[in-house]
Order: structure tokens, then sequence, then C-alpha cells
């Protein structure tokens, strides 16, 4: 059996961004997920194809294994093909059994592509390595967008995330109520295949059973003898007072439910903070633009801004002041871990764009007496 590309499952080119994979495997799995596609077998094989490839590509160590074991023509979409050193031209060894794995001898891999397959797909040559304790629940990661004022003041913001959890109806099994769990007739029990490539054999975990090394005589009619449902969970995120673009938060335990009676999944949340007409931010001060008129700026003045919380604050302009020309209020800027910044009141002199024949005159009047050739 012929281990198919992860890229070309997914649609997407081999120099993807983490963001493109993320965003193709969404698409695919809201297209081909079990739950639009009731009794659709093609659909459900589709969707294992799709979550197999995501779970390899969108880990960063995991991709960076597969990539080196594509370049060295594993996969059936090379045209190239490694052999190990010593191997036998052939297929893979016959009978369907976890065979013997060939090592390669390459710098960095250690144990070879047998290592390398058992840490991306947790299959191992001839072990079987499914699961049969407690498992964690799902964790998820996502952006958040926040208003500018939220992530300077803190708050609350409601967030809707869905979840792959542990069935409730047949609590992961699979099977419907009175059904009989069997061994798997695809992988003999083991939870894993095997397939052959230019010599050697590596596992996967058994499509069929999703790894169990067990298949219920009948199917789960809620989760379609998945052992997962896919749900909707709403949860409100406390974000805290200073947290700007990048920063990110923990929620523990607020995941998806345990497998098995393990402990629920966390959510990870990266804020990303949206850009604000008003306030602009540098490092814990805030920015805000006080316009003001030639003749305010020339003779002195004063200008009223509102800090943060709307409170109003007046500064005194002094005569001859440069446009851009800044002014620093302390203490009125952005609180994060017990310090506070200041504000910085930045002059933006405003010109008239028409002028009445007197001001004209007048204007005139004041470039002469300065000298000023027009």
């Amino acid at each position: 059996m012929a281990q198919k590309d992860f890229y070309n499952v997914l649609g997407v080119s081999e120099k993807a961004t983490g963001d493109e994979i993320k965003k193709q495997y969404r698409r695919l799995a809201k297209q081909h997920h079990p739950d639009s596609n009731k009794g659709d077998a093609k659909s459900a094989e589709r969707f294992k194809e799709i979550s197999e490839a995501y779970q390899v590509l969108s880990d960063d160590k995991k991709r960076q294994q597969y990539d080196e074991m594509r370049r060295l023509g594993a996969f059936d979409s090379m045209s190239s093909r490694a052999q190990p050193r010593g191997a036998r031209q052939g297929g893979a060894p016959r009978g369907g059994s976890a065979g013997t794995t060939q090592d390669f001898d390459i710098g960095g891999f250690g144990g070879g592509f047998g290592d390398i397959f058992s840490s991306m797909f947790g299959g191992g040559t001839g072990r079987t390595q499914r699961p049969s304790g407690p498992e964690q629940g799902q964790s998820v990661e996502t952006t958040l967008d926040i208003p500018f004022e939220t992530a300077a003041l803190g708050g609350k913001v409601a967030i809707e995330l869905e979840l792959n959890e542990e069935c409730i109806t047949c609590h992961g099994s699979g099977a419907a109520k009175g059904a009989k769990i069997q061994t798997c007739p695809e992988c003999g029990g083991r939870g894993t295949i095997s397939f052959g490539q230019g010599g050697f054999a590596v596992n996967r975990p058994c499509p069929m059973c999703l790894g169990k090394g067990t298949v219920p005589s009948e199917k789960c009619p809620t989760c379609g003898g998945t052992g997962e449902t896919r749900s909707r969970k709403k949860v409100n995120i406390s974000v805290p007072s200073g947290v700007d673009t990048g920063s990110k938060i923990r929620l523990k335990g607020q995941g998806g439910r345990g497998v098995r009676g393990g402990a629920p999944g966390d959510i990870l949340i990266t804020f990303n903070v949206k850009p604000d007409p008003k306030w602009t931010r540098e490092g814990l001060d805030l920015v805000v633009v006080a316009p003001a008129s030639i003749a305010q700026a020339t003779l002195g003045s004063k200008v009223t801004v509102e800090t943060l919380d709307d409170k109003a604050v007046s500064i005194k302009i002094p005569a001859g002041t440069q446009a851009g020309k800044r002014f620093r209020i302390r203490g009125q800027g952005i609180a994060k871990d017990g310090k506070r910044g200041d504000l910085i009141v930045e002059l933006l002199v405003t010109i008239p764009e028409k002028l009445s024949e007197k001001q004209a005159q007048l204007m005139k009047e004041f470039a002469e007496a300065a000298g000023l050739a027009l």
C-alpha cells in the first residue's frame, strides 16, 4: 500500500505557509466532515486522509521529517526512489505484516526511517502503539481579534470554537448500543497497517479502525463509528490589560472533553489587536493627535484631549509651537504588570483650505510684517 503525498491530499504547494495549510485544511474538513455527509463512506475516508495530512504538515518538526523522507523518495508522488544500503530490489513484504524496516544511514535521523515514521504516525516496526488509557481532550489554538481599547484596558470577549470531542453516546468506542466489538479485519487488531516502498516497510494508523485495533459490529448512530463528534463551544475570554498583538494566554481545561476519562484539553489564544483611528501605541505609552490652528500654534493656547478612560485633560501650547511637537502627560498610558505608561499628545497644525477676503488680507499683512515673500 503506497503512502499518499500529504501535500497532494490537502491540495497545497510544498512551499505553503502554516497559515495557508491551516486555511485549506479547514475548508476541506468542513466540506467532507461526517456530520455534513451522513452515510457517505467516500467523504468519511477523505476526511480521515485530510486529518492525517494536517496532523503532520501543521507540526513544524513532523513536517521537516516528512519533507526529508519525501525528498528521498519514500512516497508515490516522487519520481526518484531512495534505496537502503544492502536492501534488495522489490516491494513490501508479502502478507500485509509489519515486516522489517531497513535503516538508512542518514546523519541526524538516528534509528532511520522506521523511527521517523514511528514518531510521525504513531506506528512502529511490528509493534502496536494504539492508546488504551485516558487521553487528554483536544487542545485548540486560535487567533482572537480584539478592539484597541479592550487590549489596553482589559475586558471580556466571547469566542465560539469548534471542537472534536469524545462522543457522549458511545463514550468514544464508536459502537452502537448492544453492538459487539470485533478485531479489525484490515489490520488484524494491530491498529497499524504496513506499506512498502523501494525495499523497506513502514507503518501508519489503520484507516478502518483509526488505530484502535477494533471495530464495532454496528456503528454508533451519533458519531458514525469515529468515536468523536464535532461541537461548538462558547467561551468568555478575560483579556488582561496591556496585551498587544502576538500576546498569548492559555485556558487550562477549557478545550475538548477528555477521552476515556482523560483530562480536558486547553485553549491557546493569540491576540490580534485591531488598529484604532484615534490611538496608537508605543510600548506602554499611548499617542493621540491633537489638532490646533495656525493662530493657536503661533500665539499659544490650550488644547483639550481625552484619556483612554474618557477623562478630559487640557495642556498648554506655548507660543511658536511647531507641528509634530509632543507633550507628555504622566501616568495616563497603558497599565501592565504594575507599570503604567504616559499619554503623548502630538500637535497637528491645521491649515484652512479657504479664507475670506478679510482673513486673506490679514495673512498678507502678517507675511509682510514678518518679511516673508509671497
